[in-house]
């Protein structure tokens, strides 16, 4: 059964939509996802440094992010097919160690609680696929990368795109089929091969005894 490497933050926990709505809330701004595209919080109000980067010491925060739509269903269903591992880079935040661990056994109770990694440099990561919202993690990345669609990467080509849980479902289970289809052409090839030298052989005897 091949893995899947799956981010937390803007991947199955929908922590940006939380992040503003927070952020406009207390400090009674209008700041809108429109005004993030191709950027980050930072960008879009490099005045608010301090107030945006407050909620990353707040443990209440991290254990109210809203769930991505669908990512609970479509991970349910991907996990009968391979094994699904959660891969959050948690020590660039360490606040979040216990409220991200709650958050998960919470809303994806379905998963294996000793797949969930917390990590910092996700290059040490071993699966066969990687979705993340972070390009950076995904070039560390020794496997098939997957961008999943965030405003700030909105601008980037490199990596298979999905938009959203819908679209990752029906990737991997397409995926599945053109694993499938390799297996079947290989096998076909590997009989092809095999039955080449018999006929061969066959020719060559047939001529001798002539």
């Amino acid at each position: 059964m091949k893995r899947i490497a799956i981010d937390m933050d803007e991947v199955i926990a929908d922590t940006l939509n939380t992040h503003v709505e927070w952020y406009n809330r207390d400090y009674q701004d209008e700041l809108t996802l429109a005004e993030l595209h191709g950027r980050s919080l930072l960008d879009a109000r490099p005045n608010a440094r301090e107030a945006i980067e407050s909620y990353y010491a707040r443990e209440d925060f991290f254990r109210q992010i809203k769930v991505m739509p669908h990512s609970q269903q479509v991970l349910q269903e991907l996990s009968h097919h391979y094994a699904i591992y959660i891969t959050t880079a948690a020590m660039e935040v360490p606040a979040s160690f216990r409220a991200k661990y709650e958050w998960l056994l919470e809303h994806f109770d379905f998963l294996d609680e000793m797949n969930f990694v917390f990590c910092g440099d996700k290059s040490i990561i071993r699966a066969d696929y990687m979705v993340d919202d972070n390009v950076k993690q995904l070039q560390a990345f020794q496997g098939k990368g997957v961008l999943f669609t965030a405003p700030r990467n909105v601008h980037e080509t490199r990596y298979v795109r999905v938009d959203n849980w819908l679209e990752a479902r029906d990737w991997f289970m397409a995926e599945l089929e053109r694993a499938d289809e390799r297996m079947e052409n290989a096998r076909e090839e590997g009989q092809s091969s095999n039955q080449t030298p018999c006929s061969t052989a066959s020719i060559s005897v047939e001529e001798s005894a002539t």
